[in-house]
Parts: C-alpha cells; sequence; structure tokens
C-alpha cells in the first residue's frame, strides 16, 4: 500500500469518526456527553480539513499519484 493509499484511508476513517461522534452528540441525553462529543468532532474536523488539504496538495504535484487513486477506485 502507497502511502497516497494510506492517506485516502486515514482520511475516510477520520471522517467516519467525526461521523459517529456527532451522532453520539445527538444520541446521548446527558448534556456534558453531548458538549464533549461535539467538541471532539469539532477537533477532528480540523484534522481532516488538514489531512484533506495535504493529500489535495499531494495530488497537485504528482499527477500520476491522482490517476493511480483513480484507477484503485473503479477496482
Amino acid at each position: 500500500m502507497t502511502v497516497g493509499s494510506k492517506m485516502h484511508q486515514t482520511l475516510s476513517s477520520l471522517e467516519g469518526a467525526v461521523s459517529d461522534l456527532k451522532t453520539f452528540a445527538l444520541d446521548t441525553q446527558d448534556q456534558t456527553a453531548k458538549q464533549q462529543f461535539s467538541s471532539y468532532a469539532q477537533q477532528l474536523e480540523g484534522i481532516v480539513q488538514g489531512l484533506r488539504g495535504r493529500v489535495n496538495y499531494v495530488e497537485q504535484q504528482e499527477p500520476t499519484y491522482k490517476m493511480q487513486q483513480q484507477q484503485q477506485q473503479r477496482q
């Protein structure tokens, strides 16, 4: 697995974790837990934004990387 593939996989995992945290916040009646889950989701969203920016930068710098990612997604 290439570094690029790992970055995409990590990005997907983090996006899933953000979604889970938001769901936890909605599902709980405990206001303290609700605030914590929302805060964690916001923090992870910042990390996701940073990683997404890095992935975009890598794809712009190395067009063959982007083509390899598109080929892998088709398979």
